[in-house]
């Protein structure tokens, strides 16, 4: 698993301990790795990354997400679900360089870990819908030129 993919499952549990253990930002990111040895630092500031902007943007995320997810109220949706979806539009939002694309397979990929074989397809739509109603830039669309590092 490349470095990119380890940092985005590690925003995913990140945003799971805020949101199930109902804890501030600043409590999770001082327990979270507590737990953890051996977590290569740009791997650990990449997800840092991520969660940060999960967090301060929350509100604007969730909108995204309930405009997609017609039908579905973010509280009925599976935790694991919720967060795949909170740190990829982040990362949408934070990172305009990386291409669309490659944020929700790299979410995909990751959801096949944690989440139930239904969800996929329930995910893929959704940041597909996400990713339609972003403001979109030229780099976003365009293939990588240059190889994309293992993700």
């Amino acid at each position: 698993m490349g470095k990119r993919r380890k940092s985005r499952e590690i925003a995913m549990q990140m945003l799971f301990q805020a949101d199930l253990g109902r804890q501030s930002a600043e409590e999770v990111q001082r327990t979270f790795w507590q737990a953890r040895e051996n977590v290569d630092p740009s791997a650990q500031g990449f997800a840092e990354d991520i969660f940060r902007v999960a967090i301060a943007r929350q509100e604007e995320i969730d909108t995204y997400i309930a405009t997609a997810s017609e039908h579905w109220r973010l509280e009925r949706m599976a935790a694991v679900d919720r967060n795949l979806l909170r740190a990829a539009i982040a990362e949408m939002l934070a990172y305009p360089a990386t291409p669309l694309p490659i944020i929700i397979n790299e979410t995909l990929e990751i959801a096949r870990l944690y989440a139930a074989p239904e969800s996929i397809h329930f995910l893929n739509g959704i940041l597909d819908a996400v990713a339609r109603a972003l403001p979109r830039t030229a780099k976003q669309l365009a293939p990588r030129s240059v190889k994309e590092p293992q993700a």
